[in-house]
């Protein structure tokens, strides 16, 4: 594991907002950490980023107890973007990416190179104040990266970005942890989770409440929900129906799509296609799984219970 959390909590006053929470982010993965507002997602990532401590448990870092020296290791993109609105984009940009620890001229180097790939290389002189957010969010991003650090940590990064900057951004970020880049990606877009997250966690009222793969999840919220298109004369489902519920029906071309609900311990899903063989084609045939935001909202509401 590259970054671990072991029952960490943490207080502000009167309030909790880490309860002996533990992660794992496994190395080269995209980890979603998730929760509502408040839920105390953003307490933890300050913690990983040593802006504030735990009051009991520990971070390590590549099997380490989390230090000083590991900041240069972690990229950081906050939710709260902040640029200096009067300097200009690329004076700001070396000089940030010196903190890095990069050299004036290493850093304007790979500067250039992100920003023609990202199309602002045009707004290198203007000040920020000119640029539009998503400009400036690219800006954000790219000095995030610019380091090549191990652990990158994204708070929300697809904010206030339309379609073609969001795929712009989801390509990219997938792109480093092809390269080896270990993420963790906090976000309310649940289809953004589905599209690049292997891990996840859910963060609710303080407490870790899910973790794990995002496909065992899903499997594990299953609710025995399929549908199933076959080519047939007669409605093939007839033979198995004391074992599926059908739920819908559509008919097109002698090609009928069922979504239906299997209901017996006694039918399992290669019993029933070898049944549905025998009395017609089968086009295609898929489990149903609960999308994350199902998964999302369903556990929330629970919480709230």
């Amino acid at each position: 594991m590259l970054l671990q959390a072991k029952n960490v909590t943490k207080n502000y006053a009167a309030h909790r907002a880490l309860d002996d929470v533990s992660i794992d982010v496994r190395e080269g993965s995209v980890f979603g950490l998730l929760g509502p507002n408040g839920a105390g997602k953003t307490t933890l990532i300050r913690i990983i980023n040593q802006i504030t401590g735990p009051d009991t448990g520990t971070v390590l870092f590549n099997g380490e107890p989390l230090q000083q020296k590991h900041i240069y290791r972690i990229g950081y993109l906050p939710e709260e973007r902040g640029l200096y609105k009067k300097m200009k984009v690329g004076e700001q940009s070396i000089y940030l990416a010196r903190l890095k620890g990069l050299s004036k001229n290493d850093a304007e180097k790979r500067l250039k190179e992100w920003f023609y790939k990202f199309d602002i290389m045009p707004w290198w002189n203007k000040k920020v104040e000119e640029l539009s957010k998503g400009m400036q969010q690219k800006v954000q991003f790219i000095i995030t990266v610019l380091h090549e650090p191990q652990l990158l940590i994204f708070d929300e990064p697809f904010s206030g970005f339309d379609p073609i900057n969001t795929q712009l951004l989801k390509d990219e970020i997938l792109s480093l942890k092809e390269k080896g880049s270990t993420v963790i990606f906090s976000t309310h877009n649940m289809s953004s989770v589905e599209e690049i997250c292997d891990d996840i966690a859910l963060i609710n009222k303080s407490k870790k409440v899910l973790c794990g793969s995002f496909e065992e999840i899903r499997r594990s919220f299953s609710a025995h929900l399929y549908e199933a298109t076959l080519q047939s004369d007669s409605n093939p489902l007839q033979h198995v129906e004391k074992y599926v519920q059908v739920l819908e029906n559509e008919m097109l071309e002698r090609k009928n799509t069922y979504r239906f609900r299997l209901q017996s311990e006694h039918l399992d899903t290669n019993a029933l296609l070898q049944n549905l063989m025998q009395h017609g084609q089968i086009v295609e045939f898929r489990e149903m799984l609960p999308s994350m935001n199902d998964i999302f909202i369903k556990t929330v509401k629970e919480g709230e219970k």
